[in-house]
C-alpha cells in the first residue's frame, strides 16, 4: 500500500473505461466476470486456439447475462492482440477480455490503451504472474480467501495505478445484485477467530 492508505473500492471498480487493465492470479477468471457482470454491456473474450482449456459461459450466468457474451479464439498471440484491438476500438462491446501467455510489448500494451480510448470501451489482460506491460492502468491480483461462511471470498490487491494509490480489499460477490461488496478484513469477520482453532 502506498502511504499505508486505504482507499473506497468503488473509486477503482469497475474499471476505468477508454483504459487497458491486467488481472493475474488464481482469482483472475472471477475478477474478470464480476467486471463484467458490473459493466453490464456485450462482452468479448479471446483467447488463443491452441489452449485446451476454455471457459463455459452457463458456468458464469451468476455474474452475468451469458447471451452478451462473446467467445473468440485467435491463432496465435498476435492475433489476440490484433482481434482485441479492432474490437476495444469499435465500441461495439464494453469490455475486451484478453487471456494472454507471453508478455506484452509496451508497443503492443500502448496501441492497446489507444484503442481502448477511442473506443470508450475497457480492456483487461488476463496475464501470467510477472508478465505485466508498462502501459497498463492498472494491475490486480486476485486470489480467493479460505472462509468456511462465504465460498466467494476473494482478496484483490491493487498492484499498479498510474492515478496513484494502490490497496487491497476483501471482497465477495453478491449474485442477486451483481455487485461486488466489500466485507471486513478476517480478524473482524463473524466465526472466523473460532473457526481457526
Amino acid at each position: 500500500m502506498t502511504g499505508g492508505m486505504m482507499s473506497d473500492l468503488s473509486d477503482h471498480f469497475p474499471l476505468r473505461r477508454g483504459r487497458t487493465h491486467e488481472v493475474f492470479g488464481p482469482g483472475a477468471l472471477g475478477f474478470a466476470f464480476a467486471l463484467a457482470g458490473q459493466m453490464g454491456g456485450p462482452v468479448l473474450w479471446i483467447v488463443e486456439a491452441w489452449r485446451s482449456d476454455q471457459i463455459n459461459p452457463v458456468g458464469f450466468s451468476l455474474y452475468l447475462d451469458v447471451e452478451k457474451l462473446l467467445l473468440a479464439r485467435a491463432g496465435n498471440p498476435d492475433e489476440v492482440l490484433a482481434v482485441a484491438e479492432e474490437a476495444l476500438r469499435s465500441g461495439a462491446v464494453t469490455l475486451v477480455v484478453l487471456e494472454v501467455s507471453q508478455p506484452l510489448s509496451l508497443i503492443a500494451g500502448r496501441r492497446l490503451q489507444l484503442a481502448a480510448e477511442a473506443g470508450k470501451a475497457t480492456g483487461l489482460c488476463i496475464i501470467p504472474e510477472g508478465m505485466g506491460s508498462n502501459a497498463a492502468q492498472t494491475r490486480w491480483h486476485c486470489a480467493p480467501l479460505f472462509d468456511p461462511q462465504d465460498s466467494t471470498l476473494q482478496r484483490w490487491a491493487l498492484k499498479k495505478n498510474k492515478s496513484g494509490t494502490l490497496s487491497l480489499w476483501d471482497v465477495r460477490w453478491d449474485a442477486q445484485t451483481r455487485r461486488i461488496i466489500v466485507v471486513s478484513k478476517a480478524g473482524e469477520r463473524p466465526g472466523i477467530a473460532g473457526a481457526a482453532n
